[in-house]
């Protein structure tokens, strides 16, 4: 696997417009090359016979029964808006549409 070099991390840098300090590039070097190894070692292993997996335990989902509660009222969750449109609060638009 070819090897991360200072220039490839700084021209990655440039490109994602990142200013980094020389520091900064040297470190990045060494850990990116560290990720590029760890990478190529998991895909030696990696046979047509292993599973992929993309977590090393099952996971399940936990839900929970939906129940209605009480809630605020509409005169209550708008009460203290600054600006009001019917039962809608008022803001500003962002965007330039009408």
């Amino acid at each position: 696997m070819p090897e991360i070099t200072a220039e490839q991390v700084a021209h990655l840098a440039h490109l994602a417009r990142i200013d980094l300090s020389p520091q900064e590039i040297a470190r990045l070097t060494a850990d990116l090359g560290q990720i590029v190894d760890s990478v190529a070692k998991v895909s030696e292993v990696a046979t047509p016979d292993v599973p992929a997996t993309s977590h090393p335990v099952p996971l399940a989902n936990v839900f929970r029964d939906d129940v209605v509660t009480p809630s605020l009222t509409v005169e209550q969750a708008l009460s203290g808006a600054p600006e009001r449109d019917g039962d809608k609060f008022r803001v500003p638009a962002i965007l330039d549409e009408d």
